[in-house]
């Protein structure tokens, strides 16, 4: 498989750390794109530079690199994930605004109708946020947003973000045992 992960920079950065990591360990190949907010949050949340972000992908691509693999249709994707997705990116995506990697990768994603999973972290939301959303709905991408559910008895936060990971993964059809499903 191959998965594009890209950082945004909406909070919940632990999600997108946490996702890396899980792809790693699971030997899928991952293409990470990382917008100059989402390097931002994941040093703030995470404590985490761009190194260490880089060091769990299988390939990094700067967000200004428009000539960049994943910007082509062409390149072969098992689909996308931004995780944390700003309302920028969200907005940005929804529109068909392709200014930089991250989106332009995600409106590739979306022509040639692969998977695309978008998790963001806002609240409240305004109508706008709720007017992208159901655009993006509608073209057929997974608005998940991260609000983790509590069934699972988590008891700390690795729980709420294996949860998190494993239910973005369930929308990827990728297999994983990171969290009791319910009636288990």
């Amino acid at each position: 498989m191959r998965i594009i992960v890209g950082l945004s920079g909406g909070s919940c950065a632990i999600y997108g750390v946490g996702l890396l990591k899980v792809l790693q360990d699971l030997n899928i190949e991952t293409h990470l794109v990382v917008s100059t907010m989402g390097e931002y949050v994941a040093k703030h949340e995470c404590g985490m530079d761009l190194q260490e972000l880089k060091s769990l992908a299988t390939y990094f691509h700067d967000n200004k690199d428009l000539a960049a693999p994943i910007a082509s249709g062409s390149f072969k994707t098992d689909g996308m994930v931004i995780v944390p997705c700003s309302m920028k990116t969200l907005a940005a995506v929804a529109n068909g605004m392709s200014d930089n990697l991250l989106t332009r990768a995600a409106d590739v994603v979306i022509k040639e109708r692969r998977r695309l999973v978008v998790v963001p972290r806002e609240t409240p939301l305004s109508v706008i946020h709720l007017e992208n959303m159901l655009k993006l709905a509608k073209m057929g991408v997974t608005v998940m947003p991260a609000a983790p559910g509590f069934y699972h008895q988590p008891e700390s936060i690795t729980d709420l973000v294996s949860i998190m990971v494993g239910r973005t993964l369930d929308q990827l059809d990728i297999e994983h045992n990171l969290f009791k499903r319910w009636g288990e």
